[in-house]
C-alpha cells in the first residue's frame, strides 16, 4: 500500500519515461521485498534458501517458470531481480491496493490470451526478463498439478529459452489451503532453487506446427516442475 499510495505516485511526478519508471519501480519492489524476506527470517516466522540465484540474474530476454506452491512464491523470485516483468490475472489491476503497483510496474495482465502472448513476445525480444506461474494459481498439496498453456506459447512464439525455478516449503505454509496465520509446529523452510535452461528450438524443430511444439513443450514442464508427482505415479503404477 505504501508503494501504490505514496512511493509509486511520486515516481510517475518526476519519470515520465515509461521503461525508465518501469525500471525503477522494479527495483524498488526488489528492494522492499528483500526487507520483507529479511524481516520474516529475523524474527523467526520461517527461513529462506536460494540456490543459484546469480545464474538467474545473469539471464536476458528470458522466460522464468516456476512452480506455485506458496503465497511468497513471487516475492522470493522477483527479490533477486532488479528487473522482472510478472504476468498478473485481471483481477489485481482491479484491486485498490495492487493496481497502483501492478500499473506502474508494468506487469502483463493475462486477460486477452492474444493480446498477452504478443505483448510478452515484444518484451522478451527487448532483453526484458518474464516470470509467469503456469499453474495460474497455487498449488493444491496433494492434488495433481495442471499447467496452463501460456507459458508454452510465450516460449514458442518468442524463440527464447526459458529459465526453470523449483520452489519448495516444508512443512507445508502459505500453500493454498491453509489460511496465512496457520503457523505449524515446526518453522518452515522455503527453498528456491535455479534450475536448467531449456532451448525451445529443439521442440519447434521437432513438431509439425508452433501449436504442437506448444503442447510437447507444455507435456515437458509438467515433467520437470513437478517430479515428485513422476515418482507418485511410478510408484502407483
Amino acid at each position: 500500500m505504501f508503494l501504490s499510495f505514496v512511493c509509486f505516485p511520486i515516481l510517475g511526478i518526476f519519470e515520465r519515461d515509461p521503461w525508465v519508471k518501469q525500471r525503477r519501480a522494479q527495483a524498488l519492489i526488489q528492494r522492499t521485498f528483500n526487507l520483507f524476506l529479511w524481516m520474516i527470517q529475523r524474527i523467526g516466522v520461517a527461513d529462506i534458501e536460494r540456490v543459484g540465484m546469480d545464474t538467474l540474474r545473469s539471464d536476458r530476454g528470458c522466460l522464468i517458470v516456476a512452480n506455485h506452491p506458496s503465497l511468497i512464491d513471487y516475492v522470493m523470485i522477483a527479490s533477486s531481480l532488479p528487473q522482472c516483468d510478472c504476468i498478473v490475472k485481471p483481477a489485481i489491476f482491479k484491486n485498490p491496493c495492487m493496481k497502483g503497483l501492478v500499473k506502474t510496474a508494468g506487469y502483463i495482465s493475462n486477460a486477452d490470451a492474444s493480446q498477452f502472448v504478443d505483448e510478452c513476445v515484444t518484451r522478451l525480444h527487448q532483453g526484458r526478463v518474464l516470470l509467469i506461474f503456469p499453474e495460474g494459481t497455487r498449488t493444491t498439496p496433494g492434488k495433481p498439478s495442471t499447467l496452463m498453456r501460456g507459458a508454452a506459447q510465450i516460449t514458442t512464439h518468442s524463440k527464447v529459452a526459458l529459465r526453470l525455478v523449483h520452489v519448495t516449503v516444508n512443512p507445508s505454509f502459505l500453500t493454498k489451503e491453509h489460511k496465512w496465520y496457520n503457523m505449524p509446529d515446526v518453522k518452515p523452510v522455503f527453498r528456491v532453487e535455479v534450475k536448467e535452461l531449456i532451448e525451445v528450438e529443439p521442440f519447434l524443430s521437432n513438431a509439425s506446427s508452433v501449436n504442437a511444439a506448444a503442447r510437447h513443450l507444455n507435456l515437458h514442464l509438467a515433467e520437470v516442475l513437478f517430479p515428485e508427482e513422476e515418482k507418485t505415479n511410478e510408484t502407483e503404477r
